[in-house]
């Protein structure tokens, strides 16, 4: 899940951050996800072991919400429509709420190999 970015870079200067913003906020908006009501985390593939751990540790009403906003999302592209523009997901709502867990499962990974590789030293 980890990968580079340059977000703290931009982050760092608030003259490229506001020359960004734009450019990220079209990005964004063009993407689709939150004209059907999905959120970013909604967005990421369930296929590796990290993500189902994750998902297994989601609360029950934040796992209901996740489950109800794909299936909405879904039977909207089988009918090739959208949300009406009041029930779109804005950048306030659209938290993380999965990425924490798995940034947290794969620090707990890392630290788990570590201790496996450990050798004991015997006096």
């Amino acid at each position: 899940m980890s990968k580079p970015s340059l977000a703290p870079f931009i982050r760092a200067r608030p003259w490229l951050r506001r020359w960004v913003q734009p450019i990220a906020d079209w990005y964004v908006n063009s993407c689709g996800y939150r004209q059907v009501g999905l959120l970013s985390d909604d967005l990421i593939p369930e296929e590796s072991d990290t993500v189902q751990k994750a998902l297994k540790r989601l609360p029950p009403k934040e796992s209901y919400d996740r489950v109800f906003r794909l299936r909405r999302a879904f039977q909207l592209s089988l009918q090739h429509t959208i949300l009406p523009k009041e029930e779109w997901t804005t950048s306030a709502q659209d938290r993380p709420y999965l990425s924490n867990l798995i940034e947290d499962i794969e620090r707990e990974n890392k630290e788990r190999q570590e201790l496996d590789a450990m050798v004991p030293n015997k006096k």
